[in-house]
């Protein structure tokens, strides 16, 4: 099971720090990840504090000095970096499994997948949670939502359900022109819902630094070792990645899907209710279910 990332680390030490330590820790998020490879004293004079104060800080989060952080920040990104292929060959996966009986398989999904959903809910930050669930409920507000190669399901999946209870959510187009007339014309009642994950894909990070400088607002779905994009998100809803295949799971993303859903619904209240009739009337009228 993955931990969480030092980002996490960092966030929730917050409320523990000092007021020049908590410096250090903005910083240190602005440019995560790279920012905790630079110096100490470049450190210092970016969040404009004492090289002591970045160290308390480092001490703070549990690391005996600043080489035992940046050990651990390699470690994470190599992490981050790894590819189904790297794991299927850093693993027995390739090696020949004859006699295996599907027993031992259920067995070990069902422990994975089972802890890896509670641990997933478990450490979702409540205040993001909550947030997500205002921006999603939020009737002025215009929703758009995109994913990556695989998590583009559960963008439409997550969009599909917004459909049935609000007005305004879609998806972003796949060809240039729309997509960049939708970027274009983004303003602070917009909302953009992303999916990212490890292999992170670049086109997440422009398109959340430009959601950002105009104004509107990131919800982002990631894992534990957290997209680049969470630097410019409001809201960061990490998940645990494990499965007993050298595939990351989207099991426990779905769980929080779903826990979002729930959210809207309870939020919105009888305007979702509603809304869902409405729509089955419609869909009934014109013979669609």
């Amino acid at each position: 099971m993955a931990p969480g990332s030092l980002a996490d680390e960092i966030r929730l030490k917050l409320g523990d720090a000092s007021p020049a330590e908590r410096k250090v820790a903005r910083v240190l998020l602005a440019g995560y990840p790279s920012a905790g490879f630079e110096t100490m004293a470049v450190l210092a004079e970016r969040a404009a504090v004492s090289t002591p104060t970045v160290l308390r800080f480092i001490n703070r989060i549990g690391y005996r000095g600043f080489p035992d952080f940046q050990a651990a920040l390699r470690t994470e990104l190599d992490e981050r970096n790894a590819s189904p292929l790297s794991l299927y060959e850093a693993t027995d996966y390739g090696r020949s499994h004859e006699g295996v009986e599907d027993l031992p398989l259920l067995q070990r999904g069902s422990t994975l997948f089972s802890a890896a959903v509670a641990q997933t809910l478990a450490e979702l930050p409540p205040h993001d949670l909550e947030h997500a669930i205002a921006l999603l409920s939020d009737g002025k507000r215009r929703i758009t939502l995109a994913g990556g190669r695989f998590t583009n399901l559960f963008a439409q999946y997550l969009g599909l359900h917004l459909m049935q209870v609000r007005d305004d959510v879609r998806f972003l187009p796949d060809r240039d022109v729309e997509r960049t007339a939708q970027l274009a014309a983004v303003n602070r009642r917009d909302v953009f819902v992303l999916f990212d994950y490890r292999r992170y894909e670049p086109d997440k990070v422009s398109m959340a630094e430009l959601v950002q400088e105009q104004g509107g607002k990131i919800i982002l779905f990631t894992d534990v070792w957290l997209s680049p994009a969470a630097a410019h998100a409001q809201v960061v809803l990490p998940s645990q990645v494990a499965a007993p295949s050298p595939y990351d799971s989207l099991v426990p993303t779905l769980a929080i899907i779903e826990t979002v859903v729930a959210g809207v619904l309870t939020a919105l209240g009888e305007g979702a209710h509603q809304r869902m009739k409405h729509g089955e009337e419609t869909a009934r009228r014109m013979g669609l279910y």
